[in-house]
């Protein structure tokens, strides 16, 4: 699906800071650490996740973790911050999700039933 406007340029910035490490394919670092860390209980590509928070995506960047370190104001700004937090926090639909996750998250929306 397509990304919602208000949240391309979070979707930008997650391309060009996150993605070459944090994207849908196991061989990427943080990839393959986060599916080590979670065995398969959560997505381990960022932007397939449903359960982060701005806060969170603000904590990571800026203070880092295990090997990823952090991220400098003079890197990403703190309004670049806040839009990447807003586009991978929002809803699956609105950041232009797979349609699998799309399903699963309907699923859970909806108790169960689609």
């Amino acid at each position: 699906g397509a990304t919602a406007p208000a949240l391309e340029p979070g979707k930008r910035l997650y391309a060009k800071w996150c993605a070459p490490c944090h994207a849908a394919d196991p061989r990427l670092a943080g990839t393959l650490a986060l599916q080590h860390k979670y065995g398969g209980e959560l997505p381990a590509a960022l932007e397939d996740r449903t359960d982060l928070t701005p806060e969170t995506v603000a904590y990571f960047v800026r203070n880092g973790v295990a090997w990823m370190a952090p991220f400098r104001k003079t890197e990403i700004s703190d309004a670049e911050l806040t839009a990447m937090g807003a586009y991978l926090s929002a809803p699956l639909t609105e950041r232009g999700a797979h349609a699998e996750l799309l399903a699963d998250e309907m699923m859970r929306e909806h108790g169960g039933r689609p």
